[in-house]
């Protein structure tokens, strides 16, 4: 995937990078730590009524000019550009997420996630998992624990898949699981308009956003914000207002809301907060 129209300058700048820019394993680990540092997970554009774009003009001006986040696509749409431009040979993938469901649940296709290769290596990259979103890449090989600049994580290779596990607490847990099998556009695309407009799904009910910064990560679920800090330690606050949590969007995920009024009066219609 090669695109002319992709601003690199204008994505590190997004991201506050001026590191190397060569295509090699530390250009990558240095981008995917900075990528979830500096561009929140998202969901306001599909709670507000507004199905995310994903063309490339759409996502750039949504991230880069109006400072905002997006879901998995929007972060690994973005990331696939970047890579691309700097010489990585990037494939999307599509994985089944299995995060509090049992290893053997059946649930959609519907996470977008990256394959990287360079140097005889594959790797996995993700910038696009909420709370729990890769800061480093993977070698896409079954094996022993894998360190990430937060928690550590390993592949489980089955006969038809492979498991991503996060070691959280002492315990390894399921994150999702997927193939090798390409994923294209247009199977984003359904994914996509399914997770943004029908009415089952958890971005239009809920108010979900994510980022993780070098000594912490925070979780925002409706009106709970978690923050996770490297070491184990864990703060849970409850939000009671319309103004509170906008401002800890603003403030914690670094995340422009859209329209504030709106905002205000749908996190109050679906009784997310009191007033």
């Amino acid at each position: 995937m090669t695109d002319a129209s992709f601003d690199l300058d204008a994505y590190f700048a997004r991201i506050s990078y001026r590191g190397p820019t060569e295509a090699s394993l530390a250009t990558l680990k240095a981008l995917h730590r900075q990528h979830p540092q500096a561009i929140a997970f998202e969901n306001l554009d599909p709670f507000l009524g507004h199905p995310p774009k994903l063309d490339l003009a759409s996502l750039q001006d949504k991230i880069f000019t109006r400072g905002r986040g997006g879901y998995c696509y929007e972060h690994n749409l973005l990331f696939m550009h970047a890579l691309t431009a700097l010489g990585f040979e990037v494939s999307g993938l599509a994985a089944r997420v299995l995060w509090g469901q049992p290893d053997d649940a059946i649930t959609a296709r519907s996470h977008m996630l990256l394959r990287v290769e360079f140097d005889g290596h594959t790797y996995l990259a993700d910038v696009g998992f909420g709370g729990l979103t890769l800061t480093a890449p993977l070698l896409l090989e079954a094996g022993p624990e894998q360190q990430t600049p937060h928690e550590p994580f390993r592949l489980v290779e089955t006969e038809d898949h492979f498991r991503l596990q996060a070691q959280i607490g002492g315990d390894w847990r399921s994150i999702y699981r997927f193939d090798t099998q390409p994923a294209y556009a247009v199977d984003y695309a359904v994914s996509n308009h399914f997770l943004s407009t029908h009415p089952s799904s958890h971005f239009l009910s809920s108010v979900i956003a994510a980022r993780a910064l070098p000594d912490r990560r925070y979780a925002l679920r409706n009106n709970r914000l978690s923050t996770h800090h490297l070491g184990g330690r864990t703060e849970q606050r409850e939000i009671s207002t319309a103004a509170e949590l906008a401002g800890v969007l603003e403030d914690q995920l670094g995340i422009v809301i859209p329209d504030r009024p709106a905002f205000a009066a749908k996190v109050r219609e679906k009784n997310i907060v009191e007033r």
